[in-house]
């Protein structure tokens, strides 16, 4: 079964300073495009991180997310009391200079502001990610992707009713072109021969039947016909056999495209028109839900 390449994944590794949240969202791509978004990975460990992306999810925009969440313990930030006493000091040295000091009262603004400068207070900064705890990160990551895939197969069978449905219905429109076609050819029959009296032309009856003998093969459809639905059974075996079949399917949909414009070109019939138009929005659909198929 096919696999869409719209997909969503979450996974969560219980570390030893906190909770790893990793999330993983896909968009249809062209190409393999995977954008970790996080500055957690260690830079050693970025490389085997996009292999076991690629590997898993094939193709299409994939972007990564990581968010720690601290055990309350160990988010608690660190007082540099070295740095604040001599901060403090200078500052207070310095306000004695200053008219209208009053010491006692200046006491809490002077703390305040010396508690903001730069390295007084520290966050606890250690690397979250280590070589011990990265089976952690790895089994996360692994969970991650494996529901991503989950979700692309959910997300396949979807696309797998609907283009196939939309295939059944251009073959159906199809086989309604033929009951046209004498219909079609009379017509052709009867405007030649309503224009040739209108022009008051008189023709050699054998002579005519023989022009409408090749006339009408100037127009006619059948191989379009033959070969739109060779297409379009080229499609449903490749869809159905192939795992990744979604660029094979992009040039099959141009060439199913290809016959119907042919056979709109050809058809001067107003009846197959509309069913022409019918097969192309058909395929309009079938060619937006493709790009989507992996």
């Amino acid at each position: 079964m096919i696999k869409s390449m719209t997909g969503y994944g979450k996974a969560e590794a219980n570390l030893e300073g906190g909770k790893l949240t990793i999330e993983i969202k896909t968009l249809n791509g062209k190409n393999s495009d995977a954008n970790i978004k996080t500055s957690l990975f260690p830079k050693d460990k970025e490389l085997l991180v996009r292999q076991k992306i690629t590997e898993s999810l094939t193709r299409g925009t994939i972007d990564l997310f990581l968010s720690w969440e601290p055990k309350a313990g160990d988010s608690a930030k660190t007082l540099n009391a070295d740095l604040f006493r001599e901060y403090f000091r200078q500052v207070t040295e310095a306000s004695r200079t200053i008219e209208g000091y009053d010491g006692k009262e200046s006491f809490q603004a002077i703390l305040s502001s010396v508690l903001r400068f730069p390295d007084v207070i520290d966050s606890k900064k250690s690397d979250i990610i280590t070589e011990e705890n990265w089976p952690l990160v790895q089994s996360a990551l692994e969970e991650a992707l494996a529901a991503v895939n989950e979700y692309r197969s959910r997300e396949g069978e979807a696309l797998y009713r609907d283009v196939t449905s939309r295939v059944a219905n251009i073959l159906s429109l199809e086989d309604q072109v033929e009951g046209f076609e004498q219909e079609r050819i009379d017509a052709v029959r009867e405007r030649i021969l309503k224009n040739l009296e209108d022009l008051k032309q008189k023709v050699d009856a054998s002579r005519f039947e023989q022009e409408m003998i090749f006339y009408p093969e100037k127009l006619d459809i059948n191989e379009e016909k033959v070969r739109l639905r060779q297409h379009c059974r080229y499609f449903m075996d490749t869809i159905d056999s192939d795992p990744f079949p979604g660029r094979k399917l992009g040039f099959i949909i141009q060439e199913m495209g290809r016959e119907i414009n042919t056979t709109g070109s050809k058809a001067n019939h107003a009846g197959i028109q509309k069913l022409v138009v019918r097969m192309k929005d058909e395929l309009k659909k079938i060619r937006e839900q493709s790009m989507n198929i992996l």
